[in-house]
C-alpha cells in the first residue's frame, strides 16, 4: 500500500503542494486588517484573488508584525505580506510582488511644533516605530539615533498622539486615510519601495512562480487598481 501511494505521489506533481499556505500579515489598515471576524484590505484582497486563481487552499492570520514576520522566516509553506522589498530582506525570503509600490513618510502630532525640512532635521526627534518593522532598518541605517520600538502599529500610534513620541514613519496610503480621523501632519519623506509577500526560503519555486504569474495578471487587468479605488487609495500607477 504504501508503494502505491509513493507511485500515486509520484504520478501527480500538484500533490507535492497539497499542504495550505499559510499567510501572516498585521493589522494595518487599508491594506490589511480585521473587522469582526471577517479580515479585509487591499492586499488581503489581492492574495485571496491570486489564491483563487492558483486553486491552493491557504489560510490568513493576522499578528504583531514580528510574530508574522518571524514565522515567514522560519516555517515552511508561510509567507508574510505586505512586506518591504528592500536590499537587507531579498535573500531571506521568495518574492511575489508588487502588491503596491509605497512611500513612507515621518508623520507628527497636529500641534506638536515638530518639523523638519529633511531627514538631517529630523534626528533630533525621538522616533517611534515597530520591532522587525522594515522601517525599524531604515531609520537605523540613515542614522537615527532616538528610536522607540513598540509590538505593533497601533502602539507607536498611541504613543504618538499622546505625545511620547515625536514622530512616526507611516505608509503616505495610510497617511491619506489617517488624517481624516486623527490630528496628525506630515513632516517629511522617509522612504520609497515595493510592498509584496515575502515566503520562507524553502517555499516550492514553481508554486512562486503561478503565485507571481497570477499576480501579474490581476495587475495588467486592471483588477489591483480596482481594488485600490474600492478602499479609497487613489494610485495614479
Amino acid at each position: 500500500m504504501k508503494k502505491l501511494l509513493l507511485l500515486a505521489c509520484l504520478a501527480l506533481p500538484c500533490a507535492a503542494h497539497a499542504q495550505t499556505i499559510n499567510f501572516t500579515t498585521e493589522d494595518y489598515a487599508p491594506f490589511n486588517y480585521r473587522e469582526g471576524k471577517e479580515i479585509k484590505g487591499a492586499t488581503v484582497e489581492q492574495v485571496e484573488k491570486v489564491m483563487a486563481a492558483i486553486g491552493v487552499d491557504y489560510t490568513i492570520e493576522v499578528l504583531p508584525w514580528a510574530r508574522a514576520f518571524g514565522l515567514a522566516r522560519t516555517a515552511p509553506m508561510t509567507c508574510v505580506f505586505a512586506t518591504a522589498h528592500n536590499s537587507a530582506r531579498d535573500p531571506l525570503f521568495k518574492w511575489i510582488e508588487p502588491l503596491l509600490i509605497d512611500r513612507n513618510i515621518l508623520i507628527t502630532r497636529r500641534g506638536s511644533g515638530v518639523t523638519a525640512g529633511n531627514l538631517d532635521e529630523a534626528k533630533k526627534y525621538t522616533v517611534g516605530t515597530q520591532r522587525e518593522d522594515y522601517t525599524e532598518t531604515i531609520l537605523k541605517e540613515k542614522g537615527f539615533p532616538k528610536l522607540d520600538v513598540a509590538s505593533d502599529f497601533n502602539a507607536t500610534l498611541r504613543k504618538l498622539l499622546s505625545g511620547r513620541i515625536d514622530m512616526m514613519p507611516i505608509s503616505e496610503l495610510y497617511y491619506d486615510k489617517l488624517k481624516a480621523d486623527q490630528p496628525v501632519e506630515m513632516v517629511t519623506v522617509l522612504s520609497a519601495q515595493p510592498m509584496g509577500i515575502a515566503c520562507e526560503k524553502s517555499f516550492p519555486d514553481d508554486l512562486r512562480a503561478k503565485m507571481q504569474a497570477a499576480l501579474d495578471k490581476l495587475i495588467a487587468d486592471g483588477d489591483q487598481q480596482k481594488i485600490f479605488l474600492k478602499y479609497g487609495m487613489n494610485l495614479s500607477d
